[in-house]
């Protein structure tokens, strides 16, 4: 009998991007925008709903891995912005808030599958504070006469941005007021309420990782089948870094 060594799981080879910041400043008062260019940045291809793993500075000296969304990317000036919600004291907000110009960081990417499906009759987006910068740059980038509808869970208020699409589009921005974000029925419950176009849709869900599977579970039972539900948990209280592809 031969006996086979288990092969040990690889990161994907993503290419590398040295990146500097030209600008940083917040969007609203949780949301905080830095935009970065490279001398390469012209060779940069990517879907949108992609994100760069960038290798943010630990309180230790090291580095550790984070996914953020490419929220938009300026050819002309060669340079490309990410969004960072401001949720406390830990690493990547930390490294936002005091990014200054000039101030260098390492990229690597593109990487991601929630993405646009060109196949579809109609699109769904969920989520919430951390799905905006994704959700909004798909809708941004949707050829005019596509169908979509999206729901986005967002704090108050202030904490609404501009939506700009040429597709057929219905935007809700869902205020949870004084419920905390996290684990929750909130924006489920609208979802529940929906009443879905005909046609054959694809969905795309991200934001905290149960209620990324509830809504992904709440679509199958209305008949969605699993290859058009594109479902990413981006985040889970009291983990820091890291996300779920949430296939179950």
């Amino acid at each position: 009998m031969t006996m086979t060594t288990p092969t040990a799981f690889r990161r994907p080879n993503l290419p590398e991007w040295q990146l500097t910041v030209v600008d940083a400043f917040d969007v609203t008062p949780h949301m905080r925008r830095v935009v970065l260019t490279a001398d390469n940045l012209d060779q940069f291809e990517y879907q949108p709903g992609q994100a760069l793993v960038l290798q943010v500075p630990l309180s230790d000296g090291e580095t550790g891995r984070r996914d953020y969304t490419i929220r938009a990317i300026d050819r002309a000036k060669k340079t490309l912005s990410i969004d960072f919600v401001l949720h406390g004291d830990t690493p990547a907000p930390t490294w936002a808030r005091g990014a200054r110009p000039g101030a260098a960081i390492l990229g690597r990417g593109p990487r991601g599958r929630t993405v646009f499906n060109p196949q579809a009759d109609w699109h769904l987006f969920c989520g919430d504070e951390t799905c905006i910068p994704a959700i909004l740059h798909i809708l941004e980038t949707l050829p005019a006469g596509a169908k979509a509808i999206a729901l986005a869970e967002i704090g108050g208020p202030a904490h609404e941005q501009p939506v700009k699409s040429d597709a057929d589009l219905s935007f809700e921005w869902l205020h949870r007021g004084s419920v905390p974000a996290g684990p929750g029925s909130f924006l489920l419950d609208r979802l529940k309420s929906l009443e879905l176009p005909a046609g054959s849709g694809h969905a795309y869900l991200i934001g905290e990782t149960s209620n990324v599977r509830a809504q992904r579970h709440h679509l199958i039972g209305r008949g969605f089948t699993r290859d058009r539900i594109s479902s990413e948990g981006y985040w889970r209280p009291g983990r820091i870094g890291g996300h779920d592809h949430v296939e179950d």
